[in-house]
């Protein structure tokens, strides 16, 4: 007896039945007798590379489909989505037509479905139907994925039969309709009685006629496409699709019919709509952004030069995210509280760090960075970010999330690990901007400022620190001043320094990456091990 084990791994099957609309919402539960030969005769096109369906296939198909299956079925419940789908044009408002679908579904969970056929295989039969059952990927709609595999029936007990008048089960069942075949023999004797009566309608075939005269073959074609809608056989039936049977009529699959089946009346139920449950979001330091062009030229990515507008303009998408839902406060990513005011602790916040990974020159990453770590919204809002702009490029840039946690974990590579690693040397990735006028000496000067952006962030004051004159002079073409289109505050001197740091003790991983001076939290003033 072949007996087929059906699992969903998405835990959902969709199918619709047939002659009902798929904003009916009905559910064909089980699967039609009908559907899984189908699904088998597919698999063998898709899978087994037929050409036509071969001989050892049309006696398997056959001898399965003169005897309605039985079935083993879990108590599943149902559920649907809604979509408002587009169908072309556009309304007296401009805006694109829409019409509203329901998406409905079997929820199966974990459980399976066990299908018996009493009937008999030979060798070859039970081989190929092993092979057609173990590449079934899904049944019904294609999002419906299935793992199914023949079983030993002495295992499971159906609860899925079909209808007998004489042996009713009794309380607490129901009966429902399904499709299936009709038994192959009794659909040939049908097709020749069908097309005899219609055949015997038209002119026959003279014998006196020549084949390559006109008659004879206007005759020959005008009996052809008399009978051209009547499948010759079973597996025929099984291959037309719905658009050849409905084009040619027919009001259901030719082929077909329903058979009475009895189920267990709480078979399907509709459950109570239930609260999804909020899983605690684990806060982390950092989020790594992945940046790439739509064609996936690394060199249309935008120069290194460009790391101050680059992380402008994602601060500004990230900002518009959170604060369009106006009961959202996320400080992480505004670095205000929720009544607007600067938060208390500085650089404490996102730092925003278009990074270069790979060494070309182009920026393909973006490092979000924040000491106070992000929470459930900023992540929501970062995770949500799709595509970003730059200037001189002609399409957007794609974004994903690379990774998650913690910026040394997320930094691997040789490149990148400069930024993040412990030591005690420290030069400029990209340019240190003064925060203040600088001076001769005093806490204005250059050294003196420094100090004061690493003890403003807890950080030990440097005990060496030098300007890099040829790396500064490389810096010159850094965009080096924010946007004035958003008041932005502007650097009291428009000059990008190269600085080496030295320090007495290794910075620890908490207090990296390294980023100092003005728009440091937008790129600029980052640090990287000098000897790595």
């Amino acid at each position: 007896m072949p007996t087929i084990r059906i699992r969903f791994p998405a835990g959902r099957y969709h199918a619709t039945p047939p002659g009902s609309h798929v904003n009916e919402g009905h559910i064909e539960w089980p699967p039609s007798p009908w559907r899984l030969l189908r699904a088998l005769i597919a698999c063998g096109f898709n899978t087994q590379h037929w050409s036509e369906v071969p001989d050892v296939a049309k006696s398997l198909i056959e001898k399965l489909a003169c005897q309605p299956p039985r079935y083993r079925l879990p108590r599943v419940s149902m559920a649907h989505t809604r979509h408002y789908m587009p169908i072309g044009g556009m309304d007296t408002n401009a805006r694109e037509k829409t019409t509203l679908v329901f998406d409905t579904w079997a929820d199966v969970g974990v459980h399976e479905i066990i299908v018996f056929w009493d009937c008999d295989l030979n060798e070859d039969e039970h081989q190929l139907l092993s092979q057609l059952v173990e590449y079934l990927g899904y049944l019904g709609r294609s999002e419906s994925w299935i793992e199914a595999k023949l079983v030993d029936a002495e295992s499971f007990q159906p609860n899925t039969f079909q209808f007998a008048a004489t042996d009713p089960p009794g309380p607490g069942w129901e009966q429902i309709h399904v499709l299936g075949p009709i038994a192959p023999d009794e659909y040939s004797a049908w097709y020749q009685r069908k097309t005899g009566e219609l055949l015997s309608e038209l002119p026959a075939l003279d014998s006196k006629l020549k084949p390559t005269s006109k008659a004879f073959n206007d005759i020959t074609k005008l009996r052809d496409k008399t009978i051209e809608p009547y499948p010759r056989d079973l597996i025929e039936c099984l291959t037309k699709d719905t658009a050849w049977w409905k084009a040619r009529k027919w009001a259901s699959p030719p082929g077909s019919r329903p058979y009475l089946y009895w189920r267990p009346a709480d078979q399907m139920d509709v459950s109570p709509p239930t609260s999804p449950r909020k899983n605690e979001v684990r806060r982390v330091t950092s989020v790594l952004l992945a940046m790439t062009t739509r064609t996936g030229n690394r060199a249309s990515l935008p120069p290194v030069a460009r790391t101050l507008p680059q992380a402008e303009r994602l601060h500004r998408q990230l900002v518009g995210l959170v604060t369009n839902d106006t009961n959202k406060n996320c400080p992480e990513l505004t670095g205000c509280d929720s009544d607007k005011r600067p938060l208390r602790l500085p650089h404490q916040h996102a730092h925003i760090l278009p990074l270069d990974l790979d060494g070309d020159g182009h920026l393909d990453h973006i490092l979000i960075h924040a000491p106070m770590k992000f929470g459930a919204s900023a992540q929501r809002a970062i995770r949500s970010l799709r595509r970003t702009f730059a200037k001189n490029v002609s399409s957007d840039l794609q974004l994903a999330v690379a990774g998650i946690g913690n910026a040394s974990d997320l930094l691997t590579t040789h490149h990148a690990r400069t930024i993040v690693s412990n030591g005690l040397d420290w030069s400029s990735v990209t340019p240190f901007i003064p925060p203040r006028f600088v001076k001769k000496s005093g806490k204005n000067s250059l050294e003196g400022q420094i100090q004061a952006e690493l003890a403003s962030r807890g950080l030990p004051a440097a005990t060496s620190i030098e300007v890099l004159k040829e790396e500064t002079l490389a810096f010159r073409h850094f965009v080096r001043v924010r946007n004035n289109s958003i008041n932005a505050p502007q650097p009291p001197v428009n000059v990008g320094y190269a600085i080496r740091l030295k320090f007495n003790e290794p910075l620890s991983s908490t207090q990296l990456p390294l980023c100092l001076g003005y728009a440091s939290h937008f790129g600029l003033g980052l640090f990287g091990l000098s000897n790595f």
